[in-house]
This record gives structure tokens, sequence and C-alpha cells, in this order.
């Protein structure tokens, strides 16, 4: 049995699509306070991002005996700050202002864990640069994206219109969707192939 510990609808599209047979069930951790606990011990997003995906997986492995975990997050990273999901449009249009002219960093991790083992772990980086674009492009891409938007870290969705924002975009498109999905297929044929016979 293989789970997805995320209620992110990008996630389980990216498994449905790889023809991967899943149930998915939400973690809920304090993922603030591991992002704290981190920083505290000298970690950085990507340290962040690692250890939210593992305790996400931990969470769920521990109601579901014998059942390969998914857990799965992704940080933004300007320098040494994170970013976090907007919770608003005004939110995001701030957020995105902040974000423009400059170069950023989304870490990307991915674990599997069964029976509270971690059996493997990765993380991706890709690097983002934001055109210095105009009020009114910022504006015109909010209206098109809509709610959608606060659902990304960024406040920005690389799959539809917040593409115009972008100068250039180095990494793997999967982990900019916030799963390295190549790795984990990999690491699935190495651990449980079955799972892949679906």
């Amino acid at each position: 049995m293989l789970i997805l510990a995320s209620a992110s609808a990008t996630r389980k599209a990216l498994l449905d699509k790889a023809g991967l047979a899943f149930t998915t069930h939400p973690a809920t951790i304090d993922e603030r306070g591991i992002e704290s606990e981190t920083f505290n011990a000298g970690g950085d997003g990507r340290d962040v991002a690692l250890l939210l995906a593992r305790r996400k997986a931990e969470a769920v492995s521990a109601l579901h005996p014998g059942a390969i975990v998914i857990g799965a997050d992704q940080t933004l990273a300007l320098g040494p700050e994170l970013l976090h999901k907007p919770s608003s449009l005004g939110d995001a249009a701030d957020q995105l202002d902040h974000l423009r002219g400059k170069t950023h960093r989304l870490h990307a991790a991915v674990t599997l864990v069964r029976d509270g083992a971690l059996l493997w772990s990765d993380v991706q980086t890709a690097e983002l640069t934001m055109r210095d674009f105009a009020p009114d492009e910022r504006d015109l891409v909010l209206r098109l994206e809509g709610e959608a938007i606060l659902s990304s870290v960024g406040g920005y969705r690389l799959e539809g219109p917040s593409i115009r924002l972008f100068e250039t975009v180095t990494g793997d498109y999967f982990t900019i969707l916030g799963l390295p999905l190549l790795p984990l297929l990999a690491a699935l044929r190495n651990i449980a192939p079955e799972l892949l016979q679906s």
C-alpha cells in the first residue's frame, strides 16, 4: 500500500499521471515549529523542506502499519529568508513584489517511510529569477490566476499565467511543482517495485 501524506492537488496529480495506485492521508504537524527548530539548529531551507517531508511521512506512517508513505514538502528561500503561502491575493501581490527582479530557490524534498523508519529521502533545488515586472503586469497575472495562487508557496504557478513574470528558470520541472518525481520513482523501483506494477 502506498500513501501520499499530503493534501496537495498538484502532488496528487503528478502521482496519478505517473500511473501509481495510492491513497492520500494529509499529515497534521506543526510546520512553523519544525521550521524554527531547524533554523535554531543551524539548518537552511533545504533542511527545513527535508525535515518537514520526513515528519509528515512519519506522522501518517504511525496510522498505517506496513504502508509505504510518501512525505513531501517545499520551501522557498530568498537568501536566508523563507517565504510561505500567501493568505490572500493582497499578500500574494506583496510577495511577488518582494521577489521582483531577484533570484530565489525552491527546495523540494521527498521521503519514503514505512512503520516509522526512514527508507529513503532526497531534496532537489531549482533557481528562479523574476523579471522586474510592472505593477499592472502583476495585477493582471493575479486576476488570471485567482484563488489558485494561494495554494503555492511562492504566490505564483509556473504552470499558469504566472510564467509571464519570470526571466529565467533553472531546475527540474517536477521540483518546481513540489515533488521530485524522477528520484521518487527510482527509489520506488528499488524499494518496492511491486508498487509500480499496478
